[in-house]
């Protein structure tokens, strides 16, 4: 049945309670010219059923493409194993395990989680989930500055433009914002660029790995003139690739952000996800009595107990400066089910069939007019992008008719100063057949 808390005789006895005339009193003090004056606009209320009709009309427009779409959110084959595991009796709950005696499964899935994400990430301490990759990364620049006590962020402009963005959002209130810096010919950050830019305000230098371009950035040149001007290196990782690339704390990074969407979470049209967030030891010891979203007790070499914390509540002694809500774990559970189910091998060979099928596409394309690698010599992991002698949004518009989503348009990102063309991801569910006639598509 419906839950409706309030009867209109509870609200009415509430309102006498407190001494108000109406629920319009409670909004006293709010200036009159930012009250809304009218009715709202809204259709009647629906029965339950007339509801169920209605949401699964609209969901039966959602149409199923064979995805080549990436720039962070992949489609990667989720085990049935994983919903069946996530909606146990002892995971499914969206309430804080306040209670360690009563809270076993979620404590220790936690612990999990963040051991292997310190395991992919090559980083000490990782905490227990972020919202996603682009407030995680925006998470990672506020961390930066508190560390360092300096207020500029610098950034690669080839750092996904959605990350950049959300960072620009954290910042604004502290009254700085990102500064790009230029990549060069090759689709990499500019060395003599960046050095030029660091000097001794610039908390953080930002870089993509691989970059939004696919491109594979040398993390090792850019630590190396970031420490040298006492920045830190925040690295937003591909968190598949990690199982083939360096991790980037062996090649210098201090903190290390990633969405985890690919692990146990599916597209889903959009949603969820679940951003990923680690960083070295000592920058949490050099924390001002914080870390972001979660208290850090360093136990011994493997174990580290990080708690979540909320605005309302102080759990334990420390404080934090972020809120993410305590449901956010469940997608942290799917990722961490995902990836046991996986393990190392499993996970490697995932990474290796994705770039495999993007090896194979971007040989392929060479063969076809009219559509070029924007970085032909840079190497690439499963992911690379093409200008399009074609607007790149027709080519869209014929993949959908055609049943395939052929990409991300760069003609979106303005910020980016690229060409028009085409972003394309591979992932281990692409068939040959499906890249053959991806690449049909593009050859118009």
């Amino acid at each position: 049945m419906s839950f409706i808390p309030h009867s209109e005789a509870d609200r009415r006895e509430m309102l006498a309670r407190i001494g108000a005339s109406d629920v319009r009193q409670l909004f006293g003090d709010v200036p009159a010219e930012l009250l809304l004056d009218r009715t709202l606009e809204v259709p009647e209320a629906l029965s339950e059923w007339e509801a169920v009709r209605e949401l699964s009309g609209l969901a039966e427009a959602n149409r199923s493409l064979v995805c080549f779409a990436g720039a962070g959110q992949y489609d990667h084959h989720v085990p049935a194993a994983v919903d069946h595991i996530i909606r146990r009796s002892e995971f499914y709950t969206a309430y804080t395990p306040y209670q360690p005696e009563v809270s076993q499964g979620t404590l220790q899935v936690i612990y999990e989680f963040q051991t292997m994400i310190c395991e992919l990430t090559g980083m000490d301490v990782a905490n227990a989930s972020m919202y996603d990759g682009p407030s995680a990364t925006a998470e990672a620049a506020v961390m930066s500055r508190a560390v360092t006590r300096r207020h500029r962020v610098l950034a690669a402009r080839s750092l996904h433009p959605h990350y950049r963005k959300v960072a620009d959002t954290y910042l604004h209130g502290l009254g700085s914002e990102v500064e790009l810096v230029a990549p060069g010919a090759d689709g990499l950050l500019d060395l003599d660029a960046l050095r030029s830019a660091l000097g001794d305000d610039v908390a953080c230098i930002l870089v993509q790995y691989p970059n939004f371009f696919g491109c594979i950035e040398e993390l090792e040149p850019i630590a190396e003139a970031a420490h040298e001007a006492g920045a830190l290196l925040v690295v937003a990782a591909d968190p598949v690739m990690l199982a083939l690339l360096r991790t980037p704390g062996e090649l210098g990074a201090d903190i290390v952000v990633a969405e985890g969407q690919p692990f146990g979470n599916a597209l889903s049209f959009g949603g969820p996800v679940v951003g990923l967030f680690a960083a070295r030891q000592q920058l949490v010891r050099k924390m001002p009595g914080r870390i972001v979203g979660a208290t850090v007790d360093v136990e011994d070499r493997r174990g580290y107990v990080l708690t979540l914390q909320t605005r309302e509540q102080q759990i334990r002694r420390e404080k934090a400066t972020s809120n993410i809500c305590t449901n956010q774990g469940l997608n942290a559970l799917a990722a961490t089910v995902h990836l046991s189910l996986l393990g190392k091998e499993g996970l490697r060979d995932v990474a290796e069939s994705s770039v495999r099928n993007a090896h194979y596409a971007w040989h392929r394309i060479q063969e076809l007019d009219g559509v070029t690698p924007l970085y032909p010599d840079t190497p690439f992991a499963r992911e690379f992008a093409v200008a399009t002698e074609e607007d790149s949004r027709s080519v869209l518009e014929r993949g959908f008719e055609a049943g395939i989503l052929a990409g991300v348009s760069l003609s979106r990102f303005a910020s980016l100063e690229a060409p028009d063309g085409l972003l394309l991801a591979f992932t281990e569910k692409r068939s040959r057949e499906e890249i053959d006639r991806l690449v049909e598509l593009l050859a118009g």
